[in-house]
């Protein structure tokens, strides 16, 4: 007689992934808070470790995270906390930090699909290994965006031909022509700096433009930059963008080191050199 074949029970936590990394400090995992109340622990799979915590299954599915996520205040919170997690990490070794809110639901689905994929993390650990990410974002120059307030928001009644419509139209594109050639010079900036910066960083990646409320600015962004850059070359880099700044009008931020999120993924194997 056939034996009935015993049934699964079903998983009562979900897990949540940080990082994937070759060694982990337990010490370090346990003082984290990560983004629930459960400890924050090592998964071990293929001779790498998964930096992970549980969830609960009710709390696990797409649309409670969506719903969570939306919420400004929430956001932060998890990014904050995903953030720390991940970066506690990488100060012991080369870590491949993990999309926000990257969830399976169970710890053996997520030691399967991250089994499925351990040659690309073998290669990203190879990658950011002795490297940290900086970031160089280039914007117009202050004086090109106070142009754009110097055109007079009331048009001069008369003919366009009469003196004050004749004034007020060689403005607008005096205005005009100040701020178009503010950009060019921007972009211009923006090339230069990209080309001498890659020759400096092991690889480099441009990211999508930020829009001017995101960033709080009014000047216009013309290059949001990451470049993976070796630790002995620290000091040439961040002195190559002293030196740029020096050359130009626009301006230059600097930001780093980060943990390197924007070479972790397939795309990001040579960045986009």
């Amino acid at each position: 007689m056939t034996q009935p074949v015993p049934a699964v029970p079903p998983a009562t936590a979900a897990a949540y992934v940080f990082a994937v990394c070759r060694h982990v400090d337990e010490d370090v995992l346990s003082r984290l808070p990560g983004i629930t109340t459960a400890p924050v622990r090592a998964l071990p799979f293929e001779q790498l470790h998964a930096v992970v915590q549980e969830v609960p299954v009710a709390e696990a599915d797409g649309r409670s995270w969506t719903e969570r996520l939306s919420d400004p205040h929430e956001l932060e919170r998890c990014a904050r906390a995903h953030h720390e997690v991940v970066t506690a990490v990488a100060a012991h070794g080369p870590a491949a930090p993990m999309a926000l809110a990257t969830l399976y639901s169970s710890e053996e689905r997520a030691r399967q699909a991250l089994s499925a994929d351990v040659a690309r993390f073998h290669a990203v650990l190879d990658r950011v290994e002795g490297r940290a990410e900086w970031g160089v974002k280039v914007y117009a120059s202050a004086a090109t965006d106070a142009d754009r307030t110097a055109v007079p928001t009331r048009v001069p009644t008369g003919s366009p031909t009469s003196g004050a419509g004749r004034a007020y139209l060689e403005r607008v594109r005096g205005t005009h022509r100040a701020r178009e050639e503010g950009r060019r010079a921007a972009l211009q900036a923006a090339e230069e700096a990209d080309a001498v910066l890659r020759g400096v960083a092991a690889a480099a990646r441009r990211l999508r433009l930020q829009d001017q409320q995101s960033t709080e600015r009014h000047s216009a962004q013309v290059l949001n930059g990451a470049y993976l850059v070796d630790e002995g070359q620290t000091a040439r880099f961040t002195e190559a963008v002293i030196t740029l700044r020096q050359r130009t009008e626009a301006l230059i931020e600097l930001s780093g080191p980060w943990v390197p999120y924007s070479f972790a993924g397939e795309d990001g194997a040579h960045g986009d050199r």
